[in-house]
């Protein structure tokens, strides 16, 4: 699932290959240790760079909390402790470790917004994985902890489009954009789904269909750059130059970010 945008030197199948890609920015293992919090992977994770570096006092806090956990004989004691956990590995972008605790968390004291948060976690991590293996992994638990949630409430659009994009990456991609039409047919201004079937539209080269659904995205929200600029992507690859060059104008005045800028920059480079 794109997190970003479209490297400037990329072509049609390289689009249709990175709009399925994740940049992972997690280490944790499907029961976190200390070893996660160090950088080094837990047994059965892959090991990867973490995102971002963890202060040594968080990594403190982080290894007294799990120490405190593991001890506590207490129901209700350990449940705050499993908030607590989660909450300090969500601030250190460790997501599936947070969604490990949330899922404790959940186990204990069912519902929808219990299972929610566990699934938006590990939803998280799914979104960053580098590799097959951990996006295959990943996406199983967020495929089951989202139909916990709606089977609390079939209703939940988030939950529908969150899974709708894990079934897609997995092996039921047909399921999943029956669950992004479904989101869209109760709320058509949804820009999730629309931004997330405008990108299967380019990753399958249905072009002209990605163009239609970007535009709707942009008439929603004119101020969504990733909007903006696949509009851009799309319109250059049906061969409509010059409304992709006003696409991406608008997506470079929309962000002050410089990879993203200097991304649309190269793409008006090569409409030239």
């Amino acid at each position: 699932m794109p997190k970003g945008i479209v490297k400037p030197k990329e072509g049609k199948a390289e689009l249709s290959k990175d709009a399925a890609r994740t940049a992972n920015r997690d280490n944790g293992a499907a029961a976190p240790s200390t070893a996660s919090v160090d950088g080094a992977a837990p047994t059965g994770a892959t090991p990867e760079q973490p995102h971002m570096a963890i202060a040594p006092e968080q990594r403190r806090e982080i290894g007294a909390l799990l120490a405190k956990y593991t001890a506590e004989p207490d129901p209700a004691a350990k449940l705050r402790l499993a908030s607590d956990l989660a909450g300090k590995y969500r601030a250190v972008e460790k997501f599936d470790s947070a969604g490990y605790y949330f899922e404790q968390i959940a186990v204990a004291r069912p519902g929808e917004q219990a299972w929610q948060r566990a699934a938006d976690a590990y939803y998280e991590a799914f979104s960053f994985a580098t590799t097959e293996e951990r996006a295959k992994l990943l996406g199983a638990k967020t495929k089951e902890l989202y139909e916990r949630v709606l089977k609390n409430n079939p209703d939940n659009l988030k939950a529908k489009t969150n899974l709708g994009m894990a079934l897609m990456a997995g092996d039921n991609p047909v399921a999943g954009v029956t669950l992004l039409r479904e989101v869209l047919a109760a709320d058509p201004k949804n820009e999730e789904a629309l931004y997330n079937l405008g990108v299967l539209s380019l990753r399958s080269n249905q072009n002209d269909k990605a163009v239609e659904r970007f535009r709707e995205l942009t008439l929603v929200n004119p101020e969504n750059a990733n909007g903006q600029f696949y509009l851009g992507v799309s319109l250059a690859l049906t061969g409509a130059k010059e409304d992709a060059r006003k696409a991406f104008t608008k997506a470079k005045s929309l962000s002050t970010d410089p990879g993203f800028t200097a991304s649309v920059d190269e793409q008006l480079q090569k409409l030239n």
